[in-house]
């Protein structure tokens, strides 16, 4: 008997024409206007009700048949990175500077499979959204689309999502219950001081110097006020101030990710964060401004629909290519948001031994695509039965 993966494979639906036009036309968070046309284009080909720009960029196409009343949302991340690409693959990137080296590219591509093999087929009963998301980079995406009424406008009962990941054995899922990424929060911290002549620092407020301090002291958040059982990571990816060696700055900019897995230890690394700042500006003299950016979110997995959907993945792929539960990463996801407002399974499919995403030699699997593409079949018609 001919697998799920076979039949769509027998349907010869051009997923690797999608792929390489996608990868060799990358666009930026809120950016991916042409991406957004590209894919509803092709979704009203096949005939769905398509919406476009709702959270900016993002479309939502959807579809009912019979008359189940359940409804449910796959989804897809559109944007890509600016990062150059350093591969030889002959449909590398044609825009300089940009590039999916998160495999985005191919996550739109297995949805958009399967939404042409599901209209082909028509074989489910209720509601079918999918939602081509934009701005997942920069954790924004998820609640842009939500503030323009993303769940009044397509009500939506389980919500699902999948992402690759390299260093997982290839084609292989994997699902597990409970908190799978961690929150992150992006801040900015801006020191002010007084500049002036480098051989005059009495008449100086150096903020450089506060700043160094504050990187050091903020080092100490993990080691000293958090348990060790608790997963956090501080990093301050960036320290900007002054340009010539014998003038001291005016200000000093710390660009800062915060990564946490449990809501009380996120609550309490912020407010020292908070209190280390405020406690070394005073000391140095300096002012200080903390720009805090989109409130972070822990990813949750249901446990009853992570169950679920680990049986169908089983019985689509067989319990050899199936791990429950797997691995969890300190990474982030948007989908957060949307897991926050609906039962929601986030899944990850191997991509084998290759670089990391978002490292310049990335490259997704092109044989994984029949595989996702064949998850969100087996998914749909599973809820939609």
């Amino acid at each position: 008997m001919p697998s799920l993966i076979d039949d769509i494979q027998a349907e010869q639906i051009p997923m690797e024409v999608y792929f390489r036009h996608l990868h060799q036309h990358p666009e930026l968070a809120f950016e991916e206007t042409e991406s957004a046309a590209y894919i509803a284009d092709l979704l009203r080909q096949w005939g769905y009700e398509v919406t476009e720009g709702i959270g900016g960029t993002g479309v939502v196409a959807r579809m009912q048949l019979g008359d189940g009343t359940t409804s449910i949302g796959l989804r897809a991340d559109t944007d890509a990175l600016p990062v150059p690409e350093m591969t030889d693959l002959p449909y590398k990137s044609k825009v300089a500077g940009k590039s999916h080296t998160c495999g985005h590219d191919a996550h739109t591509t297995m949805l958009l499979g399967a939404a042409q093999y599901l209209a082909r087929k028509g074989n489910f009963n209720g509601t079918l959204n999918l939602i081509f998301q934009p701005a997942e980079e920069i954790m924004a995406g998820a609640p842009a689309m939500l503030g323009d009424d993303l769940l009044r406008r397509f009500p939506m009962d389980y919500m699902f999502g999948l992402h690759n990941m390299p260093g997982l054995e290839a084609g292989t899922l994997y699902l597990t219950a409970g908190p799978v990424m961690a929150a992150v929060d992006n801040w900015e911290i801006e020191l002010t001081g007084k500049g002036g002549h480098g051989s005059m620092p009495e008449r100086c407020i150096d903020p450089l110097v506060a700043g160094s301090a504050l990187v050091m002291s903020l080092q100490t958040i993990v080691s000293r006020n958090v348990a060790a059982q608790d997963a956090v990571v501080v990093t301050i990816g960036a320290f900007n101030s002054g340009e010539a060696g014998n003038v001291i700055p005016q200000n000093a900019v710390l660009r800062l990710s915060v990564r946490s897995r449990d809501p009380d230890t996120r609550t309490r690394v912020l407010d020292r964060i908070r209190a280390i700042t405020a406690a070394t500006a005073e000391g140095y003299n300096v002012g200080f401004e903390i720009r805090e950016g989109q409130p972070g979110a822990v990813l949750v997995n249901d446990d009853e629909q992570t169950r679920i959907c680990t049986e169908v993945a089983c019985r689509l792929l067989g319990e050899e290519r199936v791990v429950n539960p797997g691995p969890t990463f300190m990474g982030s996801e948007d989908f957060a948001f949307f897991a926050q407002q609906r039962p929601s399974v986030y899944g990850f499919l191997g991509n084998g031994d290759t670089p990391m995403v978002h490292h310049p030699e990335y490259a997704f699997d092109p044989a994984n695509l029949p595989v996702g593409a064949a998850y969100w079949v087996a998914i749909t018609q599973h809820y939609l039965r």
